[in-house]
C-alpha cells in the first residue's frame, strides 16, 4: 500500500468536531488525519465485504426460506 498522501478538504466545522473526537480518543488517534483515514478505510471495507455464498449455501438458504413459506 502506498504511503503517498493527497489533500482532501472538509469543512472547518467538521474538522473541529473530529479534533474533539481525537482528543477524547485517549491516544487511539494521533491526529484528525489518522481519524479520517481510519473511518474511510472502515467504510470502504464494509462496502466491499458483501456476503458471498457458495452455490451449496444458496441452496440451503432457499430450502430454509421455502420451509418457512417465504419462497
Amino acid at each position: 500500500m502506498s504511503k503517498e498522501k493527497v489533500p482532501v478538504f472538509i469543512s472547518k466545522e467538521l474538522y473541529d468536531d473530529i479534533q474533539k473526537k481525537v482528543e477524547e480518543s485517549q491516544g487511539e488517534f494521533e491526529s484528525v488525519e489518522d481519524y479520517v483515514e481510519f473511518v474511510l478505510r472502515e467504510v470502504t471495507k464494509e462496502e466491499f465485504e458483501e456476503d458471498v455464498y457458495s452455490p451449496e449455501e444458496e441452496e440451503e438458504i432457499k430450502k430454509r426460506l421455502k420451509g418457512l413459506g417465504y419462497l
